[in-house]
């Protein structure tokens, strides 16, 4: 009886400890993401490149990610899973490793390319993972943890990159995180069992686009995340030369938007049983209009910290909302919608990046705020649009 008792605690644990190393691998992704935020001017100084150019770093990533998103389960579905997941893991260590190394622009490009295979591949893949390796009343809880993983590193990324970059330099920056994604890599051989892939695949993604319902929702998630990081990764250049913060100043701000944004998901995560759309469409409403003050106040520093924080408090919330509406609406198809979620999310995420660095170097700071409040307010009248079609299809609103 003691045997019997014994063995599946000690499996239980080697199957949380496979959760913790992915949970850890994923912090490392998201952090390696959003590194270059803080350290526009850096680099491209380093490298003898615009801001602008820079700041497509996270563009090429994103675009890779969704890229792989979209088609990992089909190319790989042969494949065990631990040889794929680990696989990603390690090309997250091989990007970070070209970055730092980058000689050039085009290197360091390559080396992103990279980052955004290992992300895009390991988001598709891991939910289906965490339901083979715990049971189905304990899948709530592993998914948690992969998303404070998140949680944590988007918190953390832009202020730790800018304090590290002062001390350190940009390449140490990125350098640091090689050694934890090695850590999650030999932690992820170990803990994780053999994978067999199982059941059938079925038709891609593209075919949820069928419902309404999903368009309109993945639209405005479109939109959200293009208006978001449209401004976001340009914020440093606008805090430093308009708002004229020491480098300092501008990593306590960032570290400041983290901390909003965890209480920000916080409190919104428990009103989204009742208020889900409202909350949807509202957020990137909020969102926009904190763009526009911070055009009309961008050479003041205090007025200007509490716009981001507010921004940090929503912004930070929105993709909780979006996830629970993606778990409501997706119900019976969860899986494909997941990955389609993670392509939208990419995609906007490259444009975002890609479009407002364009207008940064083409036009002037302003321009790309002034997108993402356009961008932020067709996504709020989009969910409304979403929220409408739900209540004439008769489903529960939230």
């Amino acid at each position: 009886m003691d045997v019997a008792y014994t063995r599946p605690m000690a499996e239980n644990r080697a199957q949380w400890g496979a959760v913790v190393s992915m949970a850890l691998c994923v912090s490392v992704l998201i952090a390696s993401e959003f590194m270059p935020v803080s350290l526009l001017s850096p680099i491209a100084s380093d490298l003898g490149i615009t801001e602008g150019q820079t700041g497509q770093a996270i563009s090429i990533s994103g675009l890779f990610a969704v890229i792989t998103s979209l088609f990992v389960a089909v190319v790989s579905r042969r494949v065990d899973r631990k040889l794929v997941i680990s696989g990603f893991t390690l090309t997250l260590i091989v990007s970070g490793l070209m970055v730092t190394f980058a000689p050039t622009y085009p290197l360091l490009m390559a080396g992103r390319a990279l980052l955004g295979i290992a992300i895009g591949g390991f988001w598709s893949m891991s939910t289906s993972i965490v339901m083979r390796l715990v049971s189905e009343r304990e899948v709530p809880k592993g998914l948690a943890m992969l998303n404070a993983g998140n949680a944590i590193a988007a918190t953390i990324a832009a202020p730790l990159g800018s304090f590290l970059g002062t001390y350190v330099g940009w390449r140490g920056a990125f350098f640091l995180v090689v050694p934890l994604a090695l850590l999650a890599l030999v932690w992820q051989w170990i803990s994780l069992p053999s994978l067999p892939p199982r059941g059938r695949q079925r038709a891609g993604v593209f075919r949820l686009l069928a419902r309404p319902q999903v368009v309109l929702g993945m639209g405005s998630i479109l939109l959200l995340f293009m208006g978001q990081f449209a401004l976001f990764t340009y914020l440093r250049p606008f805090l430093e030369g308009v708002t004229g913060m020491s480098v300092n100043a501008l990593s306590l701000v960032y570290l400041a938007m983290g901390l909003a944004g965890v209480g920000g998901t916080w409190v919104i995560s428990r009103l989204l049983e009742t208020r889900l759309f409202a909350i949807l469409a509202t957020i990137p409403l909020l969102m926009a209009g904190a763009a526009v003050a911070l055009v009309a106040l961008g050479a003041q520093p205090f007025p200007v910290s509490l716009l981001l924080l507010a921004w940090g408090f929503f912004g930070t919330a929105a993709p909780v909302g979006w996830g629970t509406w993606l778990s409501r609406t997706l119900a019976d198809d969860a899986e494909a919608g997941g990955g389609l979620q993670v392509a939208t999310i990419q995609l906007a995420i490259t444009l975002g990046a890609a479009i407002g660095g364009l207008l940064f170097d083409a036009v002037s700071w302003w321009s790309p705020f002034a997108l993402a409040a356009a961008l932020l307010s067709g996504s709020s009248l989009m969910a409304a649009a979403a929220w409408r079609n739900a209540r004439m299809a008769h489903t529960p609103p939230g």
